[in-house]
């Protein structure tokens, strides 16, 4: 292991990969000030940067955006309360109160502190699990691999915000998509409509600017103007008192396990790491009450779980090769695109891809922790710039990335029917993240499901007779009951708090 993290380093302190990292890390940050920008639309936005780079450099860079972005998140919360990405909701709560209080800055600074110890131990997990996850990933089948995207859906739906039904019905949208083109096995033309364009299918990057770039700029400029004000733009000494440290420790301990965990599972992002670990800091608080008044813990909890979950879901992506968030599903792309595909083999085929990447983002959480402390003034500022300045710019240069891909404006096309289709999935309450990672995973689970039931001879009963196949699909089941049944206690309930209103008004 000492001899791959060497390799890995020296990819890593490559001229052209330590420019990568600084670049990914200060755009990230810059971008995910800005208030409604999170992980995926930044991503997004700056996909088309990475055309033409070597997949290592590519990865290196993306990965360093997705981590910028998290701390960004962070500004907009502390300042606006108005969360930069999802993950940063929890964030706001305490943080807001402490600037209010005029202690912005050691909110900041925790902040940058414990996103860097989280990343770290989630780096340390993910050096040691991915590659023997790797290895236990060989002897898998096509039933186990089909089961285990199935899941992967399913929990992305569950596990995200808003309503499972429609989550669920964005994920079959995904899996229709997935579709189109032709048929892997026999060939055939499937729902093409006798456009040779979609002979090869739809570009997995034109779906995602339009979902998520122009898509998410449209609703945007629906609000018109944010439910927010900034408490300041002078947030003093970022650095936090002995005080602040010793108070925050035991939350950041505890974060950093909770995100690394969390991470692991699919579904299991930064919101989902950050409600945890806020949870679990009220709950061994020994003044509960200070929650939701400023409370320090508040702040240095949710934000090492959110960066810790962030830097796990590596593992999966680079060992299994299945994208466990939408987010990484974007970097999951960028490598196919690439000619890499991500999975099992990848450690031993591409060893300098593989540790490179880890070694990089050793390197890129430092530079992180270096950028957020000093030049946390100079982020501020951005937040002078408003979102109908920058939606032009940010659909345009959108469109201009999915030109880019091949030279042809079918996929411009795409990229603009999708930034509709999911400027109306959110008016809606309709979650795009489930169409995406489906319309990623669905080549996955249509292959191994298919090559599943070429191995048996008793049809779908094939994932019923292996055990972990059959456990899989068992928690997927469980995950409809537990809809149904609270779905149901919900239709139930509403008449009987009417009817308690109305008597109590009588």
């Amino acid at each position: 292991m000492l001899d791959s993290l060497l390799l890995g380093l020296e990819v890593a302190v490559q001229p052209e990969n330590l420019l990568a990292v600084l670049a990914g890390c200060v755009l990230g940050v810059v971008v995910g000030v800005l208030p409604g920008l999170g992980p995926i639309t930044t991503i997004s936005i700056l996909l088309p940067f990475t055309f033409g780079m070597e997949p290592t450099t590519a990865i290196i860079m993306l990965a360093g955006i997705y981590a910028g972005v998290m701390y960004g998140g962070t500004v907009t919360s502390v300042l606006l309360k108005l969360p930069g990405e999802a993950a940063s909701v929890v964030t706001a709560i305490d943080g807001y109160e402490m600037a209010r209080k005029g202690r912005a800055g050691p909110a900041l600074g925790i902040s940058a502190i414990g996103s860097f110890i989280g990343a770290t131990v989630a780096l340390l997990a993910l050096t040691i699990a991915a590659p023997a996850l790797a290895d236990l990933a060989v002897h898998l089948g096509p039933p186990e691999y089909a089961a285990l995207a199935v899941l992967g859906l399913f929990l992305i739906a569950f596990l995200g915000a808003g309503s499972f039904p429609k989550a669920l019905v964005a994920a079959a949208a995904g899996l229709f998509l997935a579709t189109v083109g032709l048929d892997p096995v026999s060939g055939q033309t499937r729902f093409a409509a006798g456009n040779p364009q979609l002979l090869e299918g739809l570009d997995v990057v034109a779906i995602v600017l339009g979902l998520f770039g122009i898509g998410e700029v449209l609703f945007q400029l629906r609000k018109r103007h944010v439910d927010g004000e900034t408490i300041t733009r002078k947030v003093g000494r970022v650095t936090p008192s002995r005080k602040d440290l010793k108070d925050s420790s035991g939350a950041i301990a505890r974060g950093s396990v909770i995100g690394t965990l969390v991470g692991l599972i699919p579904g299991g992002g930064g919101m989902v790491s950050s409600l945890v670990s806020y949870g679990v800091e009220r709950k061994v608080a020994k003044k509960p009450e200070e929650f939701g008044h400023g409370a320090i813990q508040g702040v240095a909890g949710p934000e090492t779980a959110n960066n810790a979950s962030s830097t796990s879901a590596f593992v999966p992506l680079l060992s299994l090769g299945i994208p466990f968030n939408v987010t990484i599903s974007l970097l999951f792309s960028v490598l196919v695109i690439n000619g890499v595909t991500p999975g099992p083999r990848l450690v031993d085929e591409r060893p300098d891809l593989f540790w490179g990447v880890v070694a990089s983002m050793y390197v890129g959480n430092i530079v992180l922790l270096l950028l957020s402390m000093p030049l946390v003034g100079l982020f501020i500022q951005i937040l002078r710039v408003r979102t109908e300045v920058l939606a032009p710019f940010i659909i345009a240069l959108s469109l201009v990335g999915v030109y880019t891909i091949d030279n042809n404006t079918w996929n411009m096309w795409i990229a603009l029917l999708f930034g509709i289709i999911g400027y109306l999935m959110r008016v809606w309450g309709f979650p795009p993240g489930p169409l995406v990672l489906a319309f990623i995973l669905g080549g996955l689970l249509e292959t191994s499901m298919r090559q599943s039931l070429l191995m048996s001879g008793d049809g779908f009963l094939i994932f019923a007779q292996r055990p972990v196949s059959a456990a899989l699909i068992a928690i997927c089941l469980a995950m409809i009951v537990m809809s149904v049944v609270s779905a149901w206690r919900a239709r139930t309930q509403a008449p009987r708090v009417e009817n308690e209103v109305v008597e109590a008004d009588a």
